[in-house]
């Protein structure tokens, strides 16, 4: 498993979700081998996300998924992707909206296919986080794996 974290002001002592989505895949049986943070620009972005998928079945990223100007990680995901599994958005924002309301349609969570790999991009809030892996993700990680033959 890799965990990227997009973020400018983001440090390895200050990524709170990063720490999260780690704690959460490991409780869940899972192994990290790859952690690493970047710079919210389209081609750090893409840099990150190819050299993270060398050597891990899944790649969890966070941050960068809103609608600010600096916020492309969802339009760099998404041209890299080779299939993209609609349902994990729509399902991460109906729960989002369960937790927060209207401010969950600003969410453009996603989830699909890179190179034969699992990838998600989350917001980067902690509470973001642990509603996709808790709710989402981990529950059919191992069926996804199983599908792509990881």
């Amino acid at each position: 498993m890799g965990i990227i974290t997009l973020s400018d002001t983001r440090t390895a002592a200050t990524d709170e979700s990063g720490k999260l989505i780690r704690e959460l895949v490991e409780r869940a049986g899972h192994r990290v081998v790859h952690y690493d943070i970047a710079p919210d620009t389209p081609e750090l972005i893409e840099r990150a996300i190819a050299g993270s998928l060398e050597g891990v079945d899944a790649l969890i990223m966070n941050g960068g998924t809103g609608i600010a100007p600096r916020d492309s990680t969802i339009e760099v995901a998404r041209r890299m992707l080779d299939k993209e599994l609609d349902g994990f958005g729509e399902l991460f924002r109906m729960l989002s909206y369960n937790e927060i309301g209207p401010a969950a349609f600003l969410s453009r969570a996603l989830a699909g296919v890179i190179r034969g790999k699992i990838v998600v991009a989350l917001p980067g809030s902690p509470a973001a986080c642990r509603l996709g892996l808790e709710k989402l993700l981990l529950p059919e990680l191992g069926h996804l794996a199983h599908l792509l033959g990881l």
